[in-house]
């Protein structure tokens, strides 16, 4: 029973985002309507269609990881699971990106991944 106070913990961990505050912040405060073309892209890009949300979170992570940024990588991983992705469509994702944009795919998202499973 020791243990199970503990997974429990990080299960309720595991689904709560912890999101740092966005880094287009700034870009707000100096130029309202990038912004809003911005916000506004994402919401058509990764809106629920053809594709469910949860796909679209997937293949914007898988790029992520390819152009090797990490904590966007992070943030589309923890988007994603709250849409419903399981720790084997994440990883089985990254062997897409590992594919086509090579190993360094793989060491973004060791990093990305490093808190969340």
């Amino acid at each position: 029973m020791k243990g199970a106070p503990l997974t429990r913990l990080k299960s309720i961990l595991k689904e709560v985002v912890i999101m740092a505050e966005s880094p287009l912040k700034i870009i707000e405060k100096l130029d309202l309507e990038l912004f809003k073309n911005v916000e506004s892209t994402q919401t058509l890009a990764l809106a629920d269609g053809v594709l469910p949300r949860k796909i679209k979170l997937l293949m914007a992570m898988a790029l992520d990881a390819a152009h090797g940024t990490v904590e966007g990588t992070r943030s589309l991983t923890q988007q994603a699971m709250k849409a419903g992705a399981t720790k084997e469509e994440v990883t089985e994702t990254l062997r897409v990106a590992q594919y086509i944009s090579g190993a360094g795919s793989v060491y973004t998202a060791a990093h990305a991944f490093k808190d969340l499973f």
